[in-house]
């Protein structure tokens, strides 16, 4: 897998090359890429100077071909391969050898051929403005590779001027994020960590975020970015998670669940941002597999047609994941900016009722059937629907959801994480109530005779 770095200045390419070299040793080769003047010899100089003192004089290998430098510890081997012009000339460099015994720094490695090292380190250079982007693969270097992701983390933090402050893990997701609180004084401000690799981006989620703003909602604001790398330092909203405002005082779960309705009335109410993923029944259905075992064709035929009966009018933003621990409390706001608005990276357009099922058929805490079907009609009476309507569109939903959540903590168990199996009880009540739908028969006969729950 490669990793993208983002160094802004000369300083960030030593630092990052002296992290490098300490990993290296003896049968390692970093194979430098990059157009001329990219840093792959200043790259490689500071590499070299961390082993022999900054004062090491290391000249370009641009017309020697090879530099060697040695002391007890290490031998390090710089190459420059520009001026070769086919590759069976590298034979007589000596380094087929100096790859297995040395430390070997090689540019313009695409002249080496079937000369290959053992152990490569793929390090691509690109100039990107003032600074330069590296692209690096070392598959041979598990470690190096969360070294310099806190490398990268720590230079994110220097040029926010937030390097020296205190760190606090909080509570992540479900996702490969994770989330720090960090603490300069009276300031507080929230780390966002998104690797690569993960199916949220962090850019997606500053234009969503930038999409809430501007209807007057309270999504975190974007203090600083680094968009290569996926590090985001967003506001601090605090610790008044619905979920536990309303654990610790259950009076208030009406008002606050009506308030947290009208966040997703307004937000419906407004033209979506363009070019997001719109699904068909059939691609809806077919995500809704993923926990179940043997062929889904049927379940998948018959949830899709259900989702085309009732469920399938004109589409408005959905966030997704809109529920009491993705909500919070924000006193000193007024109106609907009253509502902070927490993990909605993954928004995409869908049915109206989609995120009110999030909110009430919450994998994560129980909602009284008196209180949800109050708060049904609350929606309801907002939004001006036929009652009827709504009714087998909101089970159909519900299903939907229901089995996606499924399939997700399943997965989620077979990663490694399996404290979601213990809600897999509540999501399967959530799934079993909405298929008793009356205008479900059809598909619940078919869940009977294909997936019994």
């Amino acid at each position: 897998m490669t990793d993208t770095i983002f160094l802004p200045d000369p300083d960030a390419t030593d630092r990052f090359a002296r992290l490098i070299a300490q990993h290296l040793q003896a049968g390692d080769t970093v194979l430098l890429s990059g157009h001329v003047g990219a840093g792959k010899s200043h790259f490689a100089r500071a590499v070299i100077r961390s082993h022999f003192g900054p004062s090491q004089e290391v000249p370009s290998p641009s017309f020697t071909l090879v530099q060697t430098y040695q002391n007890d510890a290490v031998e390090i081997w710089h190459a420059d391969l520009y001026r070769l012009t086919h590759p069976d000339e590298t034979q007589e460099l000596g380094l087929a050898d100096a790859m297995e015994t040395a430390v070997c720094l090689i540019e313009w490695p695409d002249r080496l051929g079937a000369m290959q090292p053992m152990r490569p380190i793929h390090l691509r250079l690109t100039s990107h403005g003032d600074g330069r982007i590296a692209e690096i693969m070392a598959p041979h270097h598990p470690d190096l590779r969360a070294a310099l992701r806190a490398q990268g983390l720590e230079d994110f933090l220097i040029g926010a001027g937030w390097e020296m402050a205190s760190r606090q893990a909080l509570a992540g997701d479900a996702s490969g994020r994770r989330y720090l609180r960090l603490r300069r004084g009276v300031q507080t401000a929230v780390l966002m960590d998104a690797p690569h690799g993960q199916p949220d981006d962090p850019a997606q989620f500053l234009r969503i975020s930038n999409h809430l703003a501007a209807l007057g909602l309270s999504p975190p604001q974007c203090l600083a970015q680094d968009l290569v790398q996926g590090f985001l330092l967003l506001e601090d909203l605090g610790d008044d998670l619905l979920a536990r405002l309303i654990e610790t005082d259950p009076r208030r779960e009406l008002s606050f669940m009506q308030s947290a309705i009208d966040v997703l009335i307004h937000l419906q109410s407004h033209p979506a941002p363009p070019n997001l993923p719109d699904l068909t029944a059939d691609e809806w259905a077919a995500s809704a597999m993923l926990g179940i075992i043997g062929d889904t064709t049927p379940l998948k035929s018959a949830l899709a047609a259900a989702l085309r009966a009732h469920a399938n009018g004109p589409r408005v933003l959905i966030l997704r994941d809109y529920h009491c621990e993705n909500l919070l409390f924000l006193p000193e706001r007024q109106g609907l900016a009253q509502m902070g608005l927490l993990d909605f990276q993954t928004a995409q357009m869908g049915q109206p009722a989609y995120d009110l099922v999030s909110l009430l058929q919450d994998a994560r805490r129980d909602v009284t059937p008196a209180i949800a079907a109050q708060l049904q009609l609350y929606f309801i009476q907002k939004t001006g629907q036929s009652a009827a309507d709504f009714s087998a569109q909101y089970a159909t939903l519900g299903v939907l959801r229901a089995l996606r959540i499924l399939g997700v903590f399943t997965q989620l168990n077979r990663n490694g994480k399996p404290q979601y199996l213990r809600l897999m009880p509540r999501v399967r009540d959530h799934l079993q109530r909405n298929l008793a739908h009356p205008m479900l028969a059809d598909l619940q006969a078919v869940f009977a005779q294909y997936a019994p729950i």
